[in-house]
């Protein structure tokens, strides 16, 4: 069994004395793993840091084996963003929640693409914003997507304020009525449209969080979400 893709870094472990044990998100294959001879080396361990981008060979005698990787850079970000702390928490958080959220071996061709793209966003002007609305696409193509279109109770569109955490429905002010203190508040401009400051953004990745941790993970089998995650809103909510 062999193919070739590009994919992305999200984690390594050490294996044995000097091969590593890579998790990765490819383009075509999805998630996978596999061993990297001399992974661990002085030669390839610079290569392979979380965030970066391979050129990826897979061989294995049958699909359901572990396999091997042959690996060469195509683009290395980590080294980049050393100087930008917040920005390098969010690459391990990126990695983290991909590899926390997604099955083995089933490709997302889209959010590869929009995961590729925010990575390389990372430490630009907006990119906090753009990570907001990354973990919103994460929850929508894993199958708990916000519908924040329309109020779910009078279906009007405008004056949007809280979120259902049950049914991840927006709900406008007038529609919440009593029912305000059981909802979650809903930032303005999640929807893309306005500016967002840092409280919004809070507010925000608050909101992404409960869907992630109440809806995805249980599906999951109760996993907690990635400590990466958790120090990238620790970060922010110090600044």
């Amino acid at each position: 069994m062999e193919w070739r893709d590009e994919g992305v870094l999200l984690a390594v472990r050490r294996h044995g004395e000097s091969a590593a044990i890579i998790d990765v998100m490819t383009r075509a294959q999805g998630r996978c793993a596999g061993v990297v001879r001399g992974g661990c080396g002085r030669r390839m361990a610079p290569v392979l840091q979380p965030g970066a981008t391979l050129d990826l060979v897979w061989r294995a005698r049958l699909e359901s084996h572990l396999g091997s990787f042959t690996v060469e850079p195509l683009r290395q970000r980590a080294a980049a963003l050393m100087t930008d702390r917040l920005a390098l928490l969010a690459l391990g958080s990126v990695c983290a929640l991909l590899r926390f959220a997604l099955p083995e071996r089933q490709p997302y061709a889209a959010l590869y693409t929009e995961s590729c793209a925010l990575l390389d966003r990372l430490g630009q002007d907006g990119w906090l914003r753009a990570y907001l609305q990354w973990e919103l696409a994460l929850l929508a193509q894993t199958g708990y997507g916000l519908d924040l279109r329309r109020c779910a109770v009078t279906g009007a569109s405008e004056g949007l304020a809280y979120v259902s955490p049950r049914t991840g429905r927006a709900v406008s002010r007038a529609g919440a009525g009593d029912w305000a203190p059981r909802l979650l508040p809903l930032p303005p401009g999640l929807d893309g449209a306005g500016a967002m400051d840092r409280d919004g953004l809070l507010v925000g990745l608050h909101l992404t969080g409960h869907f992630l941790a109440h809806h995805l993970a249980p599906a999951l089998g109760d996993k907690p979400l990635p400590e990466a995650r958790a120090r990238l809103l620790a970060a922010l909510e110090r600044l």
